[in-house]
């Protein structure tokens, strides 16, 4: 990924991200204070609320920042070329989630508090699974151009479908460690190659 430049306040911004990032991940969702986070940016609190208003707002920026890595790592620049390939991805992401506990925390809770439209998530957590929902029906749309899905299936449909899963394994993984949740999507990558083939019976 290439490396951005900022001006000097915006400089400092990603800087607070970063290290929020790292210590989320090291400290868990419950050990991120202000104080810590500050702390940890060689800011007093006064500081770090200059820069981001409230600790929600920081906490939203901190998520915003995590999507851009996991884009990238998903390449939603590219469509799979297979049902294979799309569950492959989405395991990629959960796994390298579930190295990152306090993140996954951190998402869970802060996605059920902004169902309230006057929390300061809200918006960006209905953008997001707007883009969500839309690059996962594009994607689909495009497996089932080239014969990997059931012309019968709607591709938007089957989209929400996947977002649940994903944040549905992550928010059951928080309860039990021991829930596999890349294995969980290849058991949904099965489902959908079964759907294929009956949808391409030889009696067609």
């Amino acid at each position: 990924m290439t490396r951005r430049s900022y001006p000097k306040g915006l400089a400092k911004r990603e800087e607070i991200l970063a290290t929020a990032l790292e210590v989320i991940a090291e400290r868990g969702f419950s050990g991120a204070t202000l104080r810590e986070l500050a702390d940890a940016s060689n800011l007093s609190i006064t500081g770090l609320v200059h820069h981001f208003g409230t600790k929600e707002q920081l906490f939203t920026e901190v998520l915003g920042r995590r999507d851009e890595i996991d884009a990238d790592a998903y390449e939603t620049d590219r469509f799979p070329e297979t049902a294979d390939e799309m569950i492959e991805r989405l395991a990629g992401v959960v796994d390298r989630n579930a190295a990152v506990p306090g993140l996954v925390t951190l998402h869970s809770n802060l996605s059920a508090d902004a169902t309230a439209p006057e929390h300061p998530a809200h918006e960006y957590f209905r953008e997001r699974y707007a883009r969500s929902r839309d690059l996962g029906r594009d994607s689909l749309s495009h497996l089932q151009e080239l014969g990997e899905l059931p012309a019968g299936m709607d591709p938007g449909d089957l989209a929400e479908l996947m977002i649940a899963a994903v944040d549905g394994l992550q928010l059951l993984w928080q309860y039990d460690k021991s829930t596999d949740m890349a294995r969980s999507l290849s058991a949904l990558g099965t489902l959908l190659k079964l759907a294929n083939k009956a949808g391409h019976s030889p009696d067609d």
